[in-house]
């Protein structure tokens, strides 16, 4: 009997939608019959339920099945015959395209997270609930007039929010702008996405961190740029190798995330900063800083960006808010010369015509609010504690299986597993204890590294979670 493939790249529910359809085209299940109940299928597969009613949802939405509420699944009785009313195969138009899906390992977490409300998610890279200004943001939007045409015409971003951007950048960051030097955008990934599309072209060779965000690695495979690797140690990446690669391949622009980076938490070293930053300009090569968690640093001195130290103009730099303010405000930015500036918004209106006024209107009012210090300083205290937490539960329940750095600021801690172990197995074992992390694998490492978020499990379920992580990782070794 078939059975679906668990280490297949293609996700359980559309294996199991494809079979299905098949035997209804091979007439195994002819038109009016009725299929298996969700509960025998997932019975029958192996699965979830959930996963048979989102293949149940895919056959439903091409036309093979209908159903009614309290009533049997059936075979669409009107499917075969008119051909002239056939519904396109819409699942291989899916898998046509240029921009690559999720990886598998990453579609796998995210239906368990959202099906399993029990679940301890040490994979969400977002700050949990309490750690957001709620109430601040909330007497913000209470207190803001809607007008439907103010900023509706500028999709540079919300001229208020910029200036408020560029003095904010002066105070905390040392980074002298203006506001006709920001585009606002929809966050950090639409920022990448803009420079990708814009400045760089198929076939064009960047340097990346490695490991480096997931996202954004699908995201260069998408644009049809060849990725070539800068190390990451426990100083941060390793810029020596910058030459030699600009030598042998061309390299035409750098993107790193040097305070904190997403997924290791390592803090690049000041001498690599400005080494880094000397060979760039030498070279005449870009430098895209991803610099979004910068304020969480847990020491007094918060680490300066590249691009502060920057006189030849050589960077441009990324920010957001969404990782130490408001995840639902969807606030980024780009710092960056103004005809490059001008490139992105031109892309910008082509893409979305603007985004909403309201969020860039509140961004502008709590920035400039007394609020915001006040909270980021609360938030690193929490971040230290849920942090200190996280290592301590590590110690006690996974002692001698994983190593790891304490990092001293971000979101993230960046575990070896001692053992040798497949990342596969090991996720599968988690989830089925009811607890998630992403797979080191993902963003570009060996096998046998993860990354666990302290920042969005709530403090009292740090140490389950992890007593969770420690049952599954001995049932694998086992």
């Amino acid at each position: 009997m078939w059975k679906p493939d668990r280490q297949s790249s293609t996700p359980l529910y559309q294996q199991i939608a494809n079979d299905l359809q098949s035997k209804i085209i091979d007439g195994v299940y002819p038109p009016g019959s009725p299929l298996p109940s969700e509960r025998k299928l997932a019975e029958q597969f192996g699965v979830n339920r959930s996963t048979v009613v989102l293949a149940y949802s895919e056959l439903r939405s091409l036309g093979f099945i209908e159903s009614q509420p309290g009533s049997k699944t059936l075979v669409s009785p009107y499917k075969w015959n008119d051909e002239a009313n056939r519904t396109p195969e819409w699942h291989r138009y899916a898998k046509s395209g240029g921009f690559l899906p999720n990886l598998p390992f990453l579609r796998r977490i995210r239906e368990e997270v959202v099906r399993n409300s029990s679940l301890i998610d040490f994979a969400s890279g977002k700050l949990s609930a309490d750690l957001s200004p709620v109430q601040e943001i909330n007497r913000i939007l209470q207190s803001t007039e809607y007008n439907p045409g103010q900023g509706a015409d500028n999709n540079q971003g919300f001229l208020p929010l910029r200036e408020a951007l560029a003095l904010f950048l002066r105070r905390h960051r040392d980074i002298h702008t203006s506001a006709s030097s920001i585009l606002v955008t929809s966050g950090s990934q639409q920022s990448l996405y803009l420079i990708t599309q814009c400045l760089l072209s198929p076939g064009d060779a960047i340097a990346v961190e490695t490991p480096s965000f997931t996202h954004s690695l699908s995201m260069f495979q998408s644009a049809g740029l060849r990725m070539y690797r800068l190390p990451v140690d426990e100083y941060g990446v390793r810029p020596e190798s910058i030459r030699q690669l600009h030598k042998k391949h061309r390299i035409k622009m750098l993107f790193v995330n040097p305070n904190f980076q997403n997924p290791t938490g390592t803090l690049l070293s000041s001498d690599r900063k400005k080494q880094l930053l000397e060979t760039a300009s030498e070279l005449g090569l870009p430098i895209v800083e991803d610099d979004p968690l910068s304020l969480t640093a847990f020491e007094t001195n918060v680490p300066p960006p590249i691009k502060a130290e920057d006189a030849a103009s050589s960077t441009l730099y990324i920010g957001s808010f969404s990782k130490i303010a408001a995840a639902g405000l969807r606030i980024g930015w780009i710092v960056a010369p103004h005809s490059v500036i001008q490139r992105l918004v031109d892309a910008k209106r082509q893409m979305d015509m603007g985004f909403s006024i309201i969020p860039q209107q509140i961004a502008a009012k709590y920035i400039e609010s007394p609020h915001f210090i006040p909270h980021i300083e609360h938030l690193r205290k929490e971040l230290i504690r849920k942090r200190n937490r996280l290592a301590a539960a590590l110690d006690q329940e996974m002692n001698g299986l994983v190593r790891f750095n304490l990092p001293i600021g971000g979101l993230h801690l960046w575990c070896k597993i001692i053992p040798k172990v497949n990342d596969g197995k090991l996720l599968d074992a988690a989830l089925r204890q009811g607890a998630a992390f992403v797979p080191g694998s993902v963003y570009g490492a060996e096998s046998g590294f993860m990354r666990l978020t302290y920042a969005h499990p709530k403090f009292e379920d740090i140490t389950p979670g992890v007593s969770r992580l420690a049952s599954a990782l001995r049932e694998v070794l086992e």
